[in-house]
């Protein structure tokens, strides 16, 4: 069965848009000027800032006697508040059930908030599986997240798999980086903005969704762009696919393959540079066990839209296929069963940070 991997923020779910009322509403609530919305989606950058600088920042502008955890909890309930899935986002993933694809989401975030998101959405019953980049200590552009991610819908990450999966978000760094390193063939979501990294290119473009999803229901018989690569290769091959058009009109882009990449930055400013493959946060001897940390964080943080006391409570109502959720050994104790191993490659770069967390850590903070 073919397997259609999805980024949360900005790809299933408006992220921004659910920012923007959230902000909205603090300005009204604060009888502060309503214009000043824009002014609040520019020093948010579009999630990538940690959320303490953020509401600090606005504290300070607007001389508010409020403290920060006052701030960041009236935050929290906010985006939770505003954040919902289209019902056009919906029918896209029923249509792509109905023609027989796996799905499965892929975030880089914070337990807690990006599974929150999941159930009050319904996203929930929708997938075959998730993975969120805190409780796996891995983010994306590493192919080992999409390796966890597969494995978690129940489709072994060996042999062609990577032939058979596409992976569809918006942020270029992270989700086509990302699927380029693993093998996987993309769709952009530009959401109007031009295509901006010279080493590396989407299969294909869609404005949202629904297109995307019926741009790789159109091109499932397309071959794979890079069909030397495998699940667990040490490096991505040099070479190069020529544009070809497939079923519906949908266009392949012809993408030149580069020799390896190791992510640095984020959202809006991330820079892909030459070296090994990447490894950024790279697991060494994770395991899957049966059920859902109560607490606990990895070191790898992004989105800070919720606290992490509403991960255990999200991931009761949210499995995956595998009823796997990754720790590493030394996590909480107590008798589990038996784990099964997770894909794991030997380390070649330490750990990447990611855009959005308390510092020095970042990674998309919501």
């Amino acid at each position: 069965m073919p397997l259609l991997l999805l980024d949360l923020d900005n790809t299933l779910l408006p992220r921004d848009a659910a920012f923007r009322a959230w902000a909205q509403d603090f300005l009204l609530e604060r009888a502060l000027p309503p214009a000043d919305v824009e002014w609040l989606a520019t020093i948010d950058g579009g999630g990538y800032v940690p959320r303490s600088t953020v509401l600090s920042a606005a504290r300070r502008r607007y001389g508010l006697d409020d403290s920060l955890d006052r701030l960041l909890a009236h935050y929290r309930r906010g985006i939770n508040a505003h954040i919902h899935c289209p019902a056009r986002n919906l029918d896209a993933l029923r249509a792509a059930r109905a023609a027989g694809w796996t799905l499965g989401i892929v975030s880089n975030g914070s337990t807690g908030a990006q599974l929150e998101k999941i159930r009050r959405t319904g996203l929930g019953p929708m997938v075959d599986g998730w993975v969120i980049s805190e409780e796996a200590d891995c983010l994306k552009p590493d192919p080992l997240i999409f390796e966890i991610a597969a494995q978690r819908c129940g489709v072994a990450p060996t042999g062609d798999w990577a032939t058979h999966t596409w992976m569809v978000g918006d942020h270029a760094p992270a989700d086509i980086a990302g699927a380029e390193l693993a093998g996987l063939r993309s769709v952009w979501l530009h959401h109007g903005r031009p295509w901006a990294e010279p080493g590396y290119r989407p299969t294909l473009k869609a404005a949202g969704l629904p297109e995307a999803v019926g741009q790789v229901l159109a091109a499932r018989g397309a071959p794979s762009p890079r069909p030397a690569v495998r699940a667990g290769a040490t490096g991505a091959r040099r070479g190069s696919v020529a544009g070809r058009p497939v079923a519906g009109g949908a266009a392949v882009v012809g993408r030149p393959v580069v020799s390896g990449m190791v992510s640095s930055g984020a959202r809006g400013g991330a820079v892909v540079e030459p070296g090994p493959t990447a490894q950024s946060g790279a697991h060494h001897g994770v395991q899957f066990l049966p059920s859902a940390p109560d607490g606990g964080h990895a070191p790898s943080v992004a989105h800070a839209d919720g606290d992490a006391s509403s991960a255990a409570a999200a991931g009761s109502a949210v499995r995956n296929r595998s009823d796997g959720f990754a720790r590493r050994p030394d996590g909480r104790t107590g008798a589990t069963p038996p784990p099964v191993p997770l894909p794991v490659r030997p380390s070649s770069s330490p750990s990447t940070p990611a855009p959005d967390a308390p510092a020095p850590r970042a990674a998309r903070a919501g």
